[in-house]
């Protein structure tokens, strides 16, 4: 995927303006985050359990050497093969080989967000082989030649008739002609369509939410049971997965669960959670004949022992998406790459680089609701900061900003100036009016006032007027 992250100003121009984006976002901002907290409330001791899941996270990463081999050496003792991917070349190099030993004509993808980071679609087709997304939103998206917009919800910037749209005009030649309105009739026309292709394929492909060191499983959670029939029915099942994804044991995978689907979706359990393990042995009535696990570093392994470490513990639930007020009003394309939202604002810049993506961990108010809901408490603002002294020390950042901040660094460091000027700073902002406590409009503010009131200072002056008019200490 090509990143536009360059260009997230206009990225975001354009969503504001987008109806129909908007349309679906006011429903996602009601959605997930309110099924969230009703899930959180029925679980006393969810608290308990996001301390715990951290914990397993921190732990597996201290010793993220120790338990990828394990895993490895699980694998390969129940028949299956691991391949190492430094770089996203190296894993669309190797699905691409292991596709062409198996004959491959037709690939059959459950949602995998890895697959989206090294384009694998892309690659696939280049060389003459047809991925087909078999995950419903996937699906949408695959026909209208869009990337996902969410990592749960691929297709959760669409909108009904948006949909109906678009299968109207993808599924004519498979003889539907009728324009559907109901969500379960096309719900209904795309199972009969992608139930063939399943039987079809040569190849599955997926991706995993853990990787289990002590069984050698790669763990699939899904609501609609497509990732199942994807690595069941063809005769090759291929799993790719970032070399994070692992933990140690069964009764980890069990703690993780419990704060995943609650943090995704509000859902105690999600509809589907498959353990594969290895290939069909003799007696099993389905399953691969051969079973792939790609792993993936892709720049994961220099951020061990740094700064940036803690984002490695995030378990793909989106609830940092769900809550945040900045991909409320712009959903996720703005962000110009494959990961959206507070998580795309840390991890885009770790693996594309802050020159391409410095953007992105300026687009955050801090409010803190991300940290505030996050399953393995991944403090997004604290790291969002260290992307921005990145991008302020290697004089990335646009000059007007770097001399704003001079400029106030300027009177900051002179208390008795500073007190000065922002007396005289409120005194002209009392020129203008206020209404309600805010400014519709200002001179040379327009960036801020054209989508948001902005907030005026309190009639009874600066905060230190006030402290020093009510007997507090000056200094």
């Amino acid at each position: 995927m090509k990143s536009t992250a360059r260009a997230f100003k206009a990225n975001v121009d354009r969503a504001l303006v987008d109806t129909n984006l908007q349309q679906s976002l006011a429903m996602l901002k009601v959605g997930f985050s309110e099924r969230r907290r009703q899930a959180v409330e029925r679980l006393p001791e969810f608290e308990a359990l996001r301390d715990r899941a951290r914990d397993i996270k921190n732990h597996t990463l201290a010793h993220l050497d120790y338990y990828l081999e394990t895993f490895e050496t699980k694998v390969k003792g129940l028949g299956g093969h691991v391949h190492w991917a430094p770089t996203a070349e190296d894993a669309r190099d190797i699905v691409l080989r292991l596709c062409r030993e198996a004959g491959a004509k037709t690939v059959a993808k459950s949602k995998s967000m890895i697959t989206e980071e090294i384009a694998l679609n892309d690659h696939l087709e280049a060389h003459g082989i047809e991925p087909v997304e078999t995950d419903l939103g996937e699906y949408i998206i695959q026909l209208r030649n869009e990337a996902p917009s969410h990592i749960i919800a691929p297709a959760v910037h669409l909108t009904k008739d948006q949909v109906a749209d678009t299968f109207l005009e993808h599924h004519a030649r498979h003889g539907f002609t009728r324009r559907l309105t109901e969500r379960n009739d096309l719900v209904a026309e795309a199972r009969q369509i992608l139930r063939q292709r399943f039987q079809d394929a040569d190849v599955g492909i997926t991706g995993a939410n853990f990787l289990v060191a002590e069984t050698g499983s790669s763990m699939l959670v899904t609501n609609e049971g497509n990732a199942d029939l994807s690595n069941t029915l063809p005769r090759m099942h291929i799993v790719i997965a970032s070399i994070e994804k692992v933990i140690p044991t069964l009764e980890d995978a069990g703690t993780l669960l419990r704060v995943l689907a609650r943090s995704a979706t509000g859902q105690e359990w999600s509809s589907y959670t498959t353990f594969n393990t290895g290939p069909k042995r003799e007696g099993d009535l389905d399953g691969p004949e051969s079973y792939h696990v790609v792993l993936l570093d892709n720049g994961r392994s220099s951020v061990l022992g740094t700064e940036m470490q803690d984002i490695l513990r995030c378990i793909r639930c989106g609830a940092c998406m769900n809550h945040c007020p900045v991909y409320g009003a712009i959903g996720g394309h703005a962000y110009g790459w494959v990961y959206p939202g507070p998580l795309g604002a840390v991890l885009t810049p770790q693996l594309i680089g802050v020159e391409e993506a410095g953007n992105l961990p300026n687009a955050s108010t801090f409010c803190g609701r991300c940290e505030s809901v996050c399953p393995v408490r991944i403090p997004l603002p604290k790291l969002m900061r260290h992307w921005r002294e990145r991008e302020f020390e290697r004089h990335l950042t646009p000059s007007t900003v770097r001399q704003g901040l001079s400029l106030w660094a300027f009177f900051a460091r002179r208390p008795t100036l500073y007190r000065l000027a922002t007396r005289v700073a409120n005194a002209a902002l009392s020129l203008f009016g206020r209404a309600e406590g805010h400014y519709r409009a200002l001179p040379l503010a327009g960036g801020w006032t054209t989508h948001r009131d902005l907030p005026a200072p309190p009639p009874g002056g600066t905060f230190m007027a006030q402290w020093k008019a009510r007997g507090g200490a000056s200094r």
